[in-house]
C-alpha cells in the first residue's frame, strides 16, 4: 500500500494534483467488483489492492488510506440508493469520500466507485460530480457525513463473506433508513 501512496505522491505536482491522482487511481485502476466480476472479499485498503478491486465500501477505504498516507485528511461518507431505477428494486448503502483538499478549497466529496455506462464520477473542486445523484422522491438519502473509520457493520458483511458479489447491505438497511 505504501508503494502506491509513494508513487502517487511523487508523480503529483502539488497537493490538489495529489488528491486528483489518488482519486483517479482508485476510480480507474481498481475495478468495482460487480463491474469486473471479482469475487474475493476485500474491505481493508491492503486487501483491496491484493484482491485487485472491491465494491464501493472497500474502494472508499483504499482512497482514504492512500490520501492519509500522504498527509491528506479523508473520511468515509454514505448514501442510501435504490438498486435500480425504482424503490421496488430495493436499497443499498453506497460509500464515497470527503477529502480536505487545502485551506482555500476545504472539504470536497469524491466518489471513486468507478465509471461505466450511466456513471460518470469526476474530480471537481467546483461542485460534486459523484457517481449517483440522490433521489429523495425514491427514498434515497445522502448523509453528507464524514466518518474517520468505515462503518463496522458494513465491513463485517464483507469480512464474513466468501464471495463479494453476494455481499448486500440488506441486513443493516433498517439502521441506514431510520429518520435523520
Amino acid at each position: 500500500m505504501s508503494g502506491v501512496a509513494h508513487t502517487i505522491k511523487y508523480s503529483a505536482s502539488g497537493r490538489r494534483d495529489l488528491v486528483k491522482r489518488a482519486f483517479e487511481y482508485v476510480r480507474d485502476q481498481v475495478p468495482h467488483s460487480y463491474d469486473a466480476g471479482l469475487r474475493a472479499p476485500a474491505a481493508k485498503a491492503s486487501e483491496v489492492l491484493r484482491a485487485g478491486g472491491s465494491i464501493c465500501w472497500g474502494k472508499a477505504n483504499l482512497l482514504a488510506a492512500l490520501l492519509r498516507a500522504n498527509g491528506i485528511p479523508s473520511g468515509i461518507s454514505y448514501q442510501v440508493l435504490t438498486k435500480g431505477e425504482t424503490p421496488d428494486t430495493g436499497y443499498m448503502v453506497h460509500a464515497l469520500n470527503p477529502v480536505y483538499v487545502d485551506d482555500e478549497v476545504g472539504w470536497v466529496r469524491v466518489d471513486a466507485r468507478g465509471n461505466k455506462e450511466g456513471v460518470d464520477a469526476q474530480f471537481s473542486l467546483e461542485g460534486e460530480r459523484l457517481a449517483f445523484a440522490v433521489r429523495p422522491e425514491c427514498g434515497e438519502r445522502d448523509f453528507k457525513d464524514n466518518h474517520v473509520d468505515a462503518d463496522p457493520d458494513l465491513m463485517r458483511l464483507i469480512m464474513e463473506s466468501d464471495d463479494i458479489l453476494d455481499v448486500s447491505s440488506e441486513p443493516v438497511l433498517d439502521w441506514w433508513k431510520k429518520p435523520l
